[in-house]
């Protein structure tokens, strides 16, 4: 990978198939100056305890910004501090933005357009972790069937943009656009 110039690289995967662990093992490799975008919100002490770990496993180095909805901004404001960006994770922000416990207001028709953007004008390598929630069943709502479906499309148009795409299961890496990095 040329790591001249800012490159876009979505990983995506299950859950607990070691997608995080590749992006902050690939960030590493790409800047010193390293930022987390957290999107989860801890809404519970089970969720505060994953937030905690998840923390904890990055180590020293990382500078954190929470940006469980407003995701398009945090890459706007933060991406000169940077020299790489790990965005954990879109599936999370998606579910901030759609979920019902949350008010409406969360939801605008542009937020993914905005992203999109956001993504697109870079001046960091930025690093994406999404969730493949196409390979289940069919869940059993409207809610978690119109999460599915904008959770693909979301996916599809990142790795139309992305430089690299990234599967990875059961820890191994598996190159779906451009090489692995």
């Amino acid at each position: 990978m040329d790591t001249t110039l800012p490159h876009l690289v979505l990983v995506l995967g299950g859950c607990r198939s070691g997608k995080s662990r590749f992006a902050l093992e690939l960030a590493a490799r790409l800047g010193k100056r390293k930022l987390f975008i957290a999107t989860a919100e801890p809404f519970d002490d089970e969720m505060r305890e994953r937030i905690a770990k998840h923390r904890a496993a990055r180590g020293p180095g990382w500078q954190t910004v929470e940006a469980p909805v407003a995701l398009d901004e945090a890459l706007r404001n933060h991406a000169a501090d940077a020299d790489v960006i790990v965005v954990d994770c879109l599936t999370v922000w998606l579910g901030n933005l759609l979920c019902s416990d949350h008010p409406p207001s969360r939801w605008k028709p542009d937020a993914v357009s905005s992203l999109l953007a956001a993504l697109a004008a870079r001046r960091a390598h930025v690093i994406a972790v999404s969730n493949e929630v196409g390979l289940g069943i069919v869940p059993d709502n409207a809610l978690g069937r119109r999460f599915r479906d904008e959770q693909g499309q979301l996916n599809q148009q990142v790795a139309a943009i992305a430089d690299s795409v990234v599967f990875v299961a059961a820890g191994l890496p598996l190159a779906l656009k451009g090489k692995l990095p």
